[in-house]
């Protein structure tokens, strides 16, 4: 178990000036500091890191300012628009020593040995966050204020396609969720590593592990267990862990308390390390 402070500067403050102002239309952004923690952590320049579900396209500019290699792959085609606005401001202002330019394309993650080609097999790192089987949403503070929905419906779990995995709840998150673990262990290099970041989430008053769902997942097409860090998503301050909640989750955990649930603000994601066995059991 180990520690990681990625949340000392706001996520606003990391992406301001290398992200476009678009990439808050996104209900489930990594932090950069996190994703460029990662990419340095478990990677070394020069080789290729992948992420399946790229979204605004984090992982890839991280990954590129590090001097790596990077593919993304994401199933929305708005997504893939503002991840390739994202690389463009992200690598055009890097004045000195210009990073490749990773490469996005539009897809499902579950075909992911298909969609890399002929790099299938030859991927170091896979990182990727996946949805959180839970709504997630663009807030709408405005609207919100004037009577209407929190989030409104058509920015829900990521998209309006029912089929995405976003929608995906249950036994349904788990199935399709194993199929892109799946993926990910044939596109990697035998002794590659795949790098997830989760988040334990309540619904209906129930909590559900996510961090244990995604650890059985991984083991069961072949992954082996290494390791999990806890990141902070709020800053220590004078040696005190100070959170830094988003008004949906101030929200959501107030309504939970009136309804009686012992819910509490979450301070921390899940970053799961597994390693590609070279033989799946």
């Amino acid at each position: 178990m180990a520690l990681w402070p990625v949340a000392q500067t706001s996520a606003q403050y990391q992406r301001t000036g290398r992200y476009h102002p678009d990439s808050t239309k996104h209900p489930g952004k990594m932090l950069p500091a996190l994703a460029a923690r990662i990419v340095s952590e478990y990677s070394a320049p020069g080789q290729l890191v992948v992420d399946p579900m790229a979204g605004i396209g984090t992982t890839l500019v991280e990954a590129a300012l590090l001097g790596r290699k990077a593919i993304g792959v994401e199933l929305e085609p708005r997504w893939v628009e503002l991840a390739e606005a994202n690389l463009d401001r992200a690598l055009n202002a890097k004045a000195v020593g210009r990073p490749a330019r990773p490469k996005i394309c539009q897809g499902d993650a579950r075909r992911l040995p298909a969609l890399l080609g002929r790099r299938s097999g030859h991927v170091d790192l896979v990182v990727t966050s996946p949805p959180y089987a839970c709504e997630a949403g663009a807030i709408d503070k405005p609207g919100w204020s004037a009577g209407q929905r929190l989030c409104p419906p058509e920015t829900l779990n990521y998209s309006t396609d029912k089929a995405n995995i976003g929608h995906a709840r249950g036994a349904g998150y788990e199935t399709a969720m194993t199929e892109v673990y799946a993926a990910c262990h044939r596109v990697l290099r035998p002794g590659g590593l795949l790098v997830t970041v989760t988040k334990n989430t309540r619904r209906r008053g129930r909590c559900l592990d996510l961090a244990g769902l995604t650890v059985c997942a991984a083991r069961s097409v072949g992954f082996a267990y290494v390791q999990h860090v806890v990141a902070l998503l709020g800053p220590i301050r004078d040696g005190q862990l100070c959170a830094r909640p988003s008004f949906w989750q101030l929200t959501q955990t107030r309504k939970a308390r009136e309804r009686g649930e012992p819910a509490h603000l979450g301070v921390h994601e899940d970053v799961l390390v597994f390693q590609a066995l070279e033989v799946r059991p």
